[in-house]
C-alpha cells in the first residue's frame, strides 16, 4: 500500500540516493546483502531480549534493502537476477525477524507465566507473509497485476518495529496477523479476478 501511494514522493528521495550509490560504485547485491546481514543482527538482538535495539536495527536493514532497486534502476542493471535475490532476501529477513520474536517471547519471562498465542501469532504473521509474495509471484507468472493489498512488506515491517519500540507486541502481532492475512485474500481476489479477464 505504501508502494503504491507514496511512490513518486519515495521517488523524490531515492532517486538521487540512488544516484549518489552508484557513483561511488556500490552495487545493487551489497545493499541486498548488507540489508539482510543487518536485519540478521537486529533478529539475533531481539531473540537475546535487545528488544528495541534489535527493532531499530531490523528497520535500518529493511531500508537499506529497499535502497537496491533504486541502485539498480540507476546504474540500468536491473536484472531478473536481481529481483530473484532481493526476493529471496527479502523472505529470508522476515523469516528471521519473525523467528527472533517467537524465540524472545518463549525466554522473556517464565514458562507459567508466558503466552503460547503469542507465539502462535508469530507463526500466523510468517506463514501470511510468505504468502503474500507467493500471490505477487502467481501473479507475475499470469501476467497480471499482484501488487497492492492493505500489508505490503514496508508495512509489515514498520509495524512489527514500532510495536516493539512502543512495548506493544500483543497488540502489533494480533494486527499483523489480522491485517496481513487480509492482504493475502485482497490479493488473491485481485489476481483470480484479472486472470479471468
Amino acid at each position: 500500500m505504501i508502494e503504491l501511494w507514496t511512490r513518486q514522493h519515495v521517488e523524490k528521495v531515492v532517486t538521487p540516493l540512488g544516484r549518489g550509490l552508484v557513483s561511488i560504485r556500490v552495487r545493487p547485491a551489497h545493499l541486498t546483502i548488507t540489508g539482510l546481514v543487518v536485519t540478521l543482527i537486529g533478529s539475533g538482538l531481539l531473540a537475546n531480549g535487545s528488544v528495541k535495539l534489535g527493532a531499530l536495527v531490523i528497520l535500518v536493514g529493511s531500508a537499506l534493502d529497499g535502497l537496491d532497486g533504486a541502485v539498480a534502476r540507476a546504474a540500468g542493471t536491473a536484472s531478473a537476477r536481481g529481483a530473484l535475490i532481493d526476493s529471496v532476501s527479502d523472505r529470508f529477513g522476515e523469516t528471521a525477524m519473525f523467528a527472533g520474536c517467537a524465540f524472545w517471547l518463549t525466554t522473556r519471562q517464565s514458562p507459567d507465566e508466558g503466552d503460547p498465542a503469542l507465539v502462535v501469532l508469530c507463526v500466523l504473521s510468517l506463514g501470511a507473509s510468505l504468502l503474500v509474495s507467493y500471490m505477487r509471484a502467481k501473479a507475475d507468472i499470469g501476467r497480471v497485476e499482484g501488487r497492492g493489498g492493505i500489508m505490503g512488506r514496508a508495512e509489515r515491517v514498520i509495524l512489527f518495529t514500532v510495536g516493539l519500540l512502543l512495548s506493544q507486541e500483543t497488540i502489533m502481532l494480533w494486527l499483523l496477523a489480522t491485517l496481513t492475512w487480509l492482504t493475502v485474500f485482497q490479493r488473491f481476489y485481485k489476481t483470480w479476478r484479472q486472470l479471468a479477464e
